[in-house]
């Protein structure tokens, strides 16, 4: 596992002369961001500093067992931080609210692996080699001596595991899985994670697998799958917007699908897209960017202005473009 003495060292100095810190997170947060926020939190909390943990949005109802403590909270104005740390955020606009009310502190630490972050901490911490921000967080816990208790191990092993696929993602590499299987002998509870995140769907996400398998659509040659989902969609099912993460995996994993893509409505001129690639040869990342957004080469979003059948036109057209110049 490739290391970074001098950015870990400064984050951990840094950590150690400030006593009020607040750790904060991206907008409609996953299991890294939660895992890593939380792992984080909960190590500050033993090291004995006084931490605040912020989200915009309330942690999905999967990933609540991590929380029991209720430790995320939302944004609040007019407090004033020694530091803040942000986790797995690509940007300062992804930390929504959160980054409206972290002005008044002295240091911004940036800990993240995007490939598209954009550097905006006072120390950055930005290696996106590693497949999740976990394995920062359990790395930088390691260097800092930091007890990594049985809830910090199920925290960092969520963050590892969802943002791998379960460890299915080629960015998966050797040393994933070594720092999973530290995680598990430092107390995580497998069991307990693996039912939890990935065996325990609210009934609401079934209509929501309904309307994909109904309503999914192929084009240029099969290689483009892609799905609406609309706010009327989600009121049938009885189900919230965190009831979709992972929905595009099942389109993604259709045999001759290269390039997966979702468009979520927000607002009536606001679609949320996401996109997802089975090749190295078409970077999403880089599809993504085009319309202000970012993520990795295999994973990427955006959110995009304009009618609804105009964006679907415009990314379609950009994933053809991908395809053809890879020739795939």
């Amino acid at each position: 596992m490739k290391t970074h003495p001098k950015i870990i060292d400064r984050i951990i100095e840094a950590i150690r002369e400030s006593n009020t810190i607040c750790v904060v997170g991206h907008v409609r947060p996953d299991g890294d961001c939660i895992g890593s926020q939380l792992g984080l939190t909960l190590a500050l909390l033993n090291a004995e500093k006084k931490v605040t943990c912020w989200n915009q949005d309330a942690v999905p109802q999967k990933l609540r067992f991590l929380d029991p403590g209720k430790l995320v909270g939302r944004p609040q104005p007019g407090q004033k931080f020694d530091c803040v740390i942000a986790t797995d955020a690509a940007s300062h606009d992804r930390l929504g609210l959160a980054g409206k009310h972290i002005g008044a502190r002295k240091l911004l630490i940036n800990i993240d692996h995007h490939q598209s972050n954009t550097r905006y901490g006072d120390i950055n911490w930005v290696s996106a080699r590693e497949p999740s921000t976990g394995e920062l967080i359990f790395r930088l816990l390691k260097t800092a001596k930091w007890p990594i208790t049985p809830e910090i191990s199920d925290c960092l092993f969520t963050a590892v595991s969802t943002d791998t696929g379960s460890f299915q993602y080629p960015t998966t590499r050797p040393a994933t899985y070594h720092v999973a299987a530290e995680l598990v002998s430092r107390g995580a509870n497998l069991a307990k994670v693996c039912h939890e995140v990935y065996q325990s769907f609210p009934l609401a996400r079934v209509g929501l697998l309904k309307h994909l398998y109904n309503k999914f659509r192929l084009t240029h040659e099969n290689k483009i799958a892609y799905l609406w989902l609309r706010k009327a969609d989600f009121s049938r099912c009885g189900a919230e917007s965190d009831d979709s993460e992972g929905l595009i995996d099942h389109i993604r994993a259709i045999e001759p699908v290269v390039v997966a893509c979702v468009f979520e409505e927000i607002e009536p001129e606001l679609t949320r897209i996401s996109l997802r690639s089975k090749t190295d040869l078409v970077n999403v990342n880089d599809i993504a960017s085009q319309f202000g957004g970012g993520g990795h080469r295999a994973a990427a979003g955006a959110r995009i202005h304009g009618r609804p059948l105009s964006v679907q036109r415009r990314v379609v057209n950009a994933v053809r473009k991908a395809l053809a110049s890879a020739r795939v």
